[in-house]
């Protein structure tokens, strides 16, 4: 039986996408149906621009090194195999309506909507996590 796993990304910065990217792709290996709603700061991890330069915190630059010994993917690489996977990818309109952003601003393949959009899919959801 395949379990549901409703993700809220609401922060943006690198290790933010890590921790949203690589649950989900363990989730979506394991056979189970994954959504992502991106919002505030968050959007940020699906912008064309942003999630594929997203820098290391200050003072947090030697964790570059370690990524690369590990063979770690880059975010880019993570989002791809995430979508891949059939992971759902919902950016939150609201916030795109705040923040003057289009769909035109993030990467192929997501699907824009509010919260009740992503309510709808968490709502039978049997792990919901927050980042």
């Amino acid at each position: 039986m395949s379990k549901r796993v409703a993700i809220i990304a609401s922060n943006g910065e690198i290790f933010d996408a890590y921790k949203v990217f690589n649950i989900a792709v363990a989730a979506a290996s394991s056979d189970s149906e994954v959504g992502i709603f991106f919002t505030f700061e968050g959007l940020n991890l699906i912008h064309k621009e942003a999630h594929a330069n997203l820098p290391l915190p200050a003072g947090k630059e030697h964790y570059e090194e370690g990524f690369k010994a590990a063979n770690v993917p880059s975010i880019p690489q993570l989002v791809e195999m995430a979508q891949e996977l059939g992971v759902k990818i919902i950016a939150c309109q609201m916030t795109m309506d705040v923040m003057s952003l289009e769909k035109e601003d993030f990467i192929e393949g997501i699907d824009v909507g509010g919260a009740a959009s992503f309510l709808e899919f968490a709502y039978d959801a049997d792990i919901t996590l927050t980042f």
